[in-house]
């Protein structure tokens, strides 16, 4: 019977393989988009971890200063900056 329809078996072959293709190309855009959203985030995470980096830097200076030099740069820190 198969045989008998082969007329119609044919272009119903390649319809579906078209539409797989489609669907592959669908899939391979959106890995595109995703890891496009994955490098963003990577380096958004990395710039935020490198501020809080430093700002542990500088308690870091606070804890283990024994002068009273640090205590005159924050005070001095708190003063609005001069404008260029």
């Amino acid at each position: 019977m198969f045989w008998q329809m082969w007329w119609i078996a044919i272009p119903l072959a390649g319809i579906g393989a078209g539409v797989a293709k489609q669907w592959l190309a669908l899939k391979g855009r959106q890995l595109d988009i995703a890891a496009q959203v994955a490098g963003e985030q990577a380096a958004q995470y990395a710039a935020k971890i490198e501020r809080l980096e430093a700002h542990v830097a500088v308690l870091n200076r606070i804890v283990t200063d024994r002068s009273g030099h640090l205590a005159d740069e924050i005070d001095n820190l708190r003063k609005p900056a001069a404008l260029n």
